[in-house]
């Protein structure tokens, strides 16, 4: 389209000095004469546009003249007030809405809301201040202390705060931890007593937080589990339908690798009646025992 075209012509020469007509026909996919045509349209529309012929001429915006940076098309618009809702579905502010605020309106208001994104969660009074307590503490570099909930048992750590990080349908705080002298994420809904310290900590290189799954789940065994065909839809919801087989009898056959067997006994128990346990075979009778438990907390 030719406004989507325009509009790329003036991003790139706010971007750059000064371009030749062949690089822009080169880069938008058109001719020469159609780039001359454009110019002209800007020139048109107000933009003073200067052109030198000639070995080391090309086009510029002429020096002097302020031009307003942020130019943006109706896509581009409608993609950062996707992002800026989902910042204020957590927010405890109005930052992110009045930042809506300030972005020029579209032609078309309603595409504006195709994409909607909920980044909140069932902790949603707890998370929005601790979020703002935490992305000030990760601005100002201040060391962070609470306790941390987790399988092995509660633990206190002192960590020094480097990104927040929305991932696995939760947020998490990443971070050099003390007691482990290493970069951990903690999942913020598992921590208690969050303090902030006074204490700050240098900067220093933060590698990605976005640490491979295999590395934070590794695959230390693989289970074969027989599930009933009712619970179909959470095996797809949460694995994908790739992850089963259907057996001629109409039960599902999910194979998988699991971190533990601690990890793989609370996933397989959720399940109730509709899930057998199959393989790593051993593991069956640790399963009936502790389905033995469960039944004498019932049994009058």
């Amino acid at each position: 389209m030719t406004i989507d075209r325009l509009i790329g012509i003036l991003s790139v020469l706010l971007r750059e000095d000064q371009v030749t007509a062949k690089d822009l026909a080169k880069r938008f996919e058109v001719s020469e004469r159609t780039i001359r045509r454009d110019v002209d349209r800007l020139c048109q529309a107000g933009i003073p546009l200067r052109t030198v012929r000639g070995s080391g001429g090309g086009i510029s915006i002429m020096e002097g003249y302020d031009l307003d940076r942020t130019v943006l098309t109706d896509a581009d618009r409608g993609a950062i007030l996707a992002g800026l809702r989902s910042l204020d579905s957590v927010s405890g502010t109005s930052y992110y809405r009045q930042l809506m605020e300030k972005l020029p309106r579209s032609r078309d208001q309603a595409g504006d809301d195709c994409v909607v994104i909920d980044l909140a969660s069932w902790y949603g009074p707890m998370l929005a201040p601790r979020l703002e307590q935490l992305k000030a503490a990760c601005s100002a570099r201040r060391v962070v202390t609470f306790t941390y909930c987790a399988p092995g048992g509660d633990s206190r750590r002192t960590v020094e705060p480097c990104r927040l990080v929305f991932r696995w349908s939760g947020w998490y705080l990443f971070g050099r931890c003390r007691t482990r002298q290493d970069f951990r994420l903690f999942k913020l809904n598992r921590m208690l007593d969050l303090e902030i310290l006074e204490e700050t900590f240098p900067p220093y290189p933060v590698p990605s937080p976005i640490t491979p799954v295999e590395r934070v789940y590794p695959d230390a065994l693989t289970a074969v589990i027989r599930f009933h065909p009712a619970v179909r839809w959470r095996l797809i919801d949460e694995y994908g339908a790739a992850s089963f087989t259907e057996e001629p009898d109409g039960s599902l056959l999910f194979r998988r690798g699991f971190p533990d067997e601690a990890e793989l006994k609370r996933w397989v128990l959720t399940f109730g009646e509709h899930a057998e346990l199959l393989e790593p075979a051993e593991l069956r009778g640790s399963f009936s025992k502790t389905l033995r438990n469960i039944l004498l907390k019932y049994d009058d």
